[in-house]
């Protein structure tokens, strides 16, 4: 791609390596540990699932038994490939008894350890031939149906019934959608469990769970057939269960799952080591499923001036690509974040907008980029709110955004209403339509505004991921460089979940979806 903003290539490379430098770093910590979040996604791959008597879901109840009876060092998988030897019951059948108290995991004769991989590895492999089944036939719709043009049109539904989320996800994708995302229930996120069965009473939201993604897919199928293109379908792998939840999403074909660590950290004070280990996994599994990651760097700007820390926007984003990268995540599905969020007060902010869009899509030209509304400045004048998303689909489409998170008029005044919903969509197709080709047609002023500003974020991110690089991304979250938001590496929620590795340790999925990608 030829840079319309005549960037410098040499220091974008700098702050790439500088990027892979401190994942590696990072990474090397991750590869010795393990949390109670991953192996319980290993338990649920494993076909575990269900709740015992007092509704406590079994992947937990068996993750606890190991975790208290000090194994969890060696991975679920060691001990339930063991307990199968033992028994010779199936993993839903262990974790069955686990709950009924006839067997504790890890008073269980050990077996050669090479004879436990045997009998995991085929079970293992089963599950991912499903989710790699699930892959073709999200492929397979795509051929035949096909999708909307790009930028995709991304709405949310959040009544907190899944039942009444479908009627409204259907009716979106009737007036245009291209990608339905089901909003959590308030603070599931800070859940160290996942709910289990459909749910019809959230607050703010719906609940994450295995069969709520059932109904949502099946119910987006058949209103895709109706429309004639494919539907997608959104939801949330992070927090406290964000491995968990992409196992969840890959077993039940979904194709966009906001996924980040730094967002937990940073705005749900989850501990910086717990859920960089959870994310490495879940990003795996993400990543082998096809399914597109959205990350959370619009949110920095929530809490921080858009305008004076827009190079954190850009290296956050550095970094994610090369975890992604770790984790055999392709560019393709590199859904990275960020945000129309300037204040509206502020003269030729549109231009400052217009510059940082056009220079994330030059930087990463393959990923499908998640550009995110106006929020922070919306007010309640839903004709100022109107206009505001107007200029933010105009950015969109003259920077070839890849997925559009629509703005609503509403914002700041209550959950969206169809007929709101209706409007934004409205006002995207009718933006997208008048202006399809216009980002081809036009250069900018060289040495003008727009080029020295994206000139001197991409400068400024670079020196910010130079200075990471020598502090460690741990140091650099402990100092609050991101968001403007202080956390400790040994605070937060869910420290106590995470262990060191033993040389015994086994996690079939990693080497089985990961394959050649490290």
């Amino acid at each position: 791609m030829q840079s319309k903003l005549n960037l410098d290539q040499g220091l974008i490379e700098k702050a790439r390596g500088s990027a892979r430098r401190i994942a590696e770093d990072t990474q090397a910590f991750i590869d010795r540990h393990t949390t109670v979040t991953v192996e319980r996604a290993v338990a649920r791959l494993l076909g575990i699932d269900g709740v015992d008597e007092i509704e406590k879901p079994l992947p937990n109840v068996v993750v606890d038994n190991i975790k208290e009876g000090g194994g969890l060092a060696q991975g679920i998988a060691y001990w339930i490939g063991n307990a199968m030897i033992h028994t010779g019951k199936s993993p839903q059948e262990i974790a069955e008894m686990v709950a009924c108290g006839q067997l504790d995991l890890t008073k269980v004769p050990v077996a050669d350890f090479h004879k436990i991989q045997e009998v995991v590895t085929p079970i293992a492999q089963k599950m991912v031939d499903r989710i790699k089944g699930n892959r073709n036939d999200r492929e397979g719709f795509l051929t035949n149906l096909g999708e909307g043009p790009k930028p995709y049109l991304y709405v949310i539904v959040a009544t907190g019934n899944i039942y009444e989320d479908v009627l409204q996800a259907q009716a979106a994708a009737r007036q245009g959608a291209d990608v339905i995302a089901v909003i959590r229930t308030t603070a599931q996120s800070l859940l160290d469990y996942v709910p289990y069965g459909p749910t019809t009473e959230g607050f703010g939201g719906t609940y994450a769970t295995q069969e709520n993604f059932r109904i949502m897919r099946k119910a987006l199928d058949e209103v895709g057939q109706e429309v004639g293109r494919y539907i997608r379908l959104c939801n949330y792998c992070s927090g406290l269960c964000m491995p968990e939840i992409a196992a969840m999403g890959a077993m039940e074909r979904l194709d966009v799952m906001l996924n980040d660590a730094l967002y937990g950290i940073l705005f749900r004070d989850i501990n910086m080591q717990r859920t960089l280990v959870d994310q490495y996994f879940s990003r795996i599994i993400n990543g082998y499923a096809g399914i597109i990651i959205n990350t959370g760097e619009d949110n920095y700007l929530t809490t921080a001036d858009a305008v004076e820390e827009a190079h954190t926007v850009l290296a956050s984003q550095f970094i994610n690509e090369q975890f992604a990268l770790k984790a055999g995540i392709p560019e393709e599905q590199m859904g990275l974040g960020h945000a129309f969020e300037i204040n509206p007060d502020i003269e030729n902010g549109f231009l400052l907008e217009l510059a940082q869009a056009q220079m994330a899509r030059e930087i990463f030209p393959k990923a499908p980029l998640k550009y995110m509304p106006p929020t922070k400045f919306k007010t309640g004048n839903i004709f100022k709110g109107h206009i505001q998303d107007a200029l933010f689909n105009m950015i969109s489409i003259m920077t070839n955004q890849g997925i559009q998170l629509l703005g609503m008029l509403t914002e700041a005044i209550h959950t969206p209403l169809l007929q709101d919903r209706a409007l934004s969509i409205e006002n995207a197709k009718y933006v997208f339509n008048n202006a399809r080709d216009f980002g081809d047609e036009i250069e900018f002023k060289k040495d003008g505004m727009i080029q020295r500003r994206a000139q001197e974020v991409v400068k400024t991110a670079a020196d910010m991921l130079e200075e990471i690089e020598k502090e460690g991304l741990f140091s650099t979250i402990e100092q609050g460089k991101f968001a403007g938001v202080k956390r400790a590496m040994d605070g937060g929620k869910g420290l106590q979940g995470v262990t060191q590795k033993h040389e015994k340790y086994m996690n079939p999925f990693v080497d089985l979806m990961l394959g050649g990608a490290r």
